[in-house]
């Protein structure tokens, strides 16, 4: 499923939870960078989860990435912290009235060498899943059978 070397689910249990999330290229951009920020708001913040897996809008509709979470930093607007001033403007803003964020750093991105392509209506969200589950899927309808957060 992965690239060879190093890869982030092989090196990870078949059972540790993953997050599916949809993002849009602004917020992808941050995603290569190291982060993933969601408002504090989010039910995904208080959930347990080991790595985030990405669900891409544009320029493809497939989960293509997935990371190992390393940490959660609660971050306020004007604080010092992983989101700049610009992150706050590109990835929050758009979608959601708050000063409070939590950011997920993330290891190294990996690109899924089969994409789960979009055979459903997308994703809105978080879904979740296990890394065997991840491993598993060749299309989103895949995922929403196993999403448990339902």
């Amino acid at each position: 499923m992965t690239e060879a070397g190093g890869s982030v689910l092989a090196e990870a249990s078949a059972d540790a939870r993953v997050c599916v999330v949809a993002t849009r290229p602004a917020t992808f951009e941050r995603c290569r960078e190291g982060f993933y920020p969601a408002p504090a708001s989010y039910d995904r913040v208080d959930e347990p989860f080991d790595h985030v897996a990405f669900y891409r809008t544009a320029p493809v509709s497939a989960v293509t990435h997935v990371a190992r979470v390393t940490e959660r930093v609660d971050q306020r607007r004007g604080d010092p912290g992983p989101l700049s001033e610009r992150d706050w403007l590109a990835t929050i803003d758009p979608f959601v009235d708050t000063d409070a964020v939590v950011v997920f750093e993330l290891g190294h991105l990996e690109a899924l060498a089969n994409p789960i392509e979009n055979d459903v209506n997308g994703l809105r969200g978080a879904w979740y899943c296990t890394v065997g589950d991840l491993d598993g899927a060749t299309g989103l309808s895949d995922l929403t059978e196993r999403d448990d957060s339902r």
